[in-house]
């Protein structure tokens, strides 16, 4: 399908604000358009033991801006998602470790498709590493992807506090240690050119005692939740002009939903990046959320839209 939205119906129009159908200026707004549910995340909650001011969730430890996930919240879309053709679990926080439900949510996806882990590497991991023991022995495989925000552990703990460099470091080697698949997510070194960034990065798996070939995946500034972050506007022409029937396939909201819990409630988000906006919470279940075209209006769809930014690893 294309990126072209069909014409939008009343009652549809109602659920959401104007710009979700049109830029400011008033031009028709560039929309994608799901083609499959490849990849099914869950948003564990915004909680976290650590309060990085850069955080695009806005976590912070005790944090309630989106609900703790329990075990039985993801159980109806685990098995309405294996009714879709979902290839992969995914999950996010907050801190994904700071929910006790995470471990028996994964005991239970694991016998039927590969997950990953979004985590810190700090504390609650570590803690919970006894836990993990048993899930290599599942049907399916787990992944686990750690923030690692620079390559220089003053930079690193800048942000995230004195020691989570080290700490992240040794989290991230004993899921290697325990033989789990791992990669490591850093945001973006602009004043640095991409060799050194890499071979810092490689120096650093080295000295921790792990392959410095490790994959990383780097992300631009997403800016926290609820900013009025300035982006170029994405229009109907832009997704037309710049984009192929091919490259927008491959935009996440095209074969990923996230699930939230918000208020009590369980929703169906178009992806990892939008869920600051009410706007993006297409349905209730997955199927509902499958139908909707999917608007460009989020400053966070640039991100995909220029860097080819994606939370997801399937594609790479």
């Amino acid at each position: 399908m294309n990126s072209i939205a069909a014409e939008p119906d009343i009652a549809e129009q109602r659920m959401r604000s104007k710009l979700w159908y049109a830029t400011p200026d008033g031009k028709p707004r560039g929309f994608i358009q799901s083609h499959a549910l490849e990849e099914l995340w869950f948003h564990t909650g915004t909680a976290c033991n650590l309060a990085c001011p850069f955080c695009l969730e806005g976590s912070k430890p005790g944090d309630g801006r989106l609900d703790l996930l329990r075990f039985d919240d993801a159980m109806p879309f685990i098995g309405e998602a294996l009714t879709l053709g979902v290839k992969q679990f995914s999950f996010t926080g907050g801190e994904p470790f700071v929910n006790k439900d995470l471990i028996q949510i994964l005991d239970d996806a694991l016998q039927y498709r590969p997950c990953m882990v979004l985590t810190n590497g700090t504390e609650p991991l570590l803690k919970r590493l006894p836990q993990l023991e048993f899930l290599r022995k599942r049907p399916h495989a787990v992944h686990f992807r750690v923030s690692l925000d620079h390559f220089m552990a003053d930079v690193h703990d800048r942000g995230r506090g004195e020691g989570m460099f080290a700490l992240a470091l040794q989290g991230l080697r004993a899921l290697h240690d325990m033989g789990f698949r791992v990669s490591v997510a850093n945001r973006m070194i602009a004043d640095i050119p991409a060799h050194r960034v890499a071979s810092g990065f490689a120096a650093a798996f080295r000295e921790a005692g792990l392959p410095q070939t490790i994959p990383r995946i780097e992300f631009p500034e997403f800016y926290p939740p609820g900013i009025a972050a300035t982006a170029p506007q994405i229009t109907q022409s832009c997704m037309v002009d710049y984009q192929t029937e091919t490259t927008r396939r491959e935009f996440m909201c095209a074969f990923s939903r996230m699930v939230v819990k918000s208020n009590g409630e369980c929703k169906v988000y178009a992806c990892t990046l939008v869920d600051d906006d009410a706007d993006y919470a297409l349905g209730s279940t997955l199927t509902e959320s499958l139908q909707q075209p999917v608007s460009m209006k989020h400053h966070r769809c640039y991100s995909c839209f220029h860097y080819g930014a994606s939370c997801s690893e399937m594609k790479r």
